[in-house]
């Protein structure tokens, strides 16, 4: 769905400009864009290699695995449908560990795998169980101690001070977290009445 609104903006977009007479605008605009585009990923290229293997040094040494019993209480209690030695639950730890360090790229995968895990369990394929959804308010609106990835986008676009953003992004992200996890706890509470 989101594609053909993106296609669809595009096309108006281009229509427009034809229409218009600013079809060197357009022009302009997606060479100047892609340019920066390829930039922008070659700048970041080696951040997120950096940290999607420190990642996957963690889960190899076992440290993921500390962490996610470190989290085991907490996470039986967002996720009483399942138990406690779930293989879920480790990839839903290290998916909320990346988070934690703004990591959204070394996340993804620990997120594709906990969701893998969680269907097999699910009895109405192609349906969202309880967990996939709280899993996925949790990975959506996940606390960021330290957004990294951000800091080094503002870093590469100059900021006088990119780590200023650390504050308030612990703030958003806790009260979107906590917003989201209270509704998903009444709105699964009020489907078992």
């Amino acid at each position: 769905m989101v594609n053909i609104i993106w296609v669809g903006l595009i096309v108006i977009a281009i229509v427009y400009s034809l229409l218009s007479g600013n079809i060197e605008t357009i022009n302009s605009g997606i060479l100047t864009h892609a340019t920066s585009g390829v930039n922008l990923l070659l700048e970041m290229m080696p951040l997120i290699i950096l940290w999607t293997g420190i990642m996957k040094i963690a889960e190899e040494s076992g440290l993921l695995k500390i962490f996610a019993r470190f989290l085991n209480p907490l996470l039986s209690k967002l996720f009483p449908s399942l138990n406690k030695d779930h293989k879920a639950l480790g990839y839903i730890a290290s998916n909320i560990a990346a988070n934690m360090l703004g990591l959204g790229s070394a996340a993804t995968p620990f997120g594709l795998k906990a969701m893998q895990e969680l269907d097999k369990d699910n009895p109405n394929k192609g349906t969202a169980s309880e967990a996939m959804i709280t899993f996925l308010v949790l990975n959506t609106a996940g606390v960021t101690l330290i957004p990294t990835t951000v800091i080094a986008l503002r870093l590469m676009s100059g900021s006088a001070n990119p780590t200023e953003i650390i504050i308030t992004s612990i703030l958003a992200t806790s009260i979107s977290s906590i917003s989201g996890l209270t509704l998903d706890y009444f709105i699964r509470k009020g489907n078992h009445k």
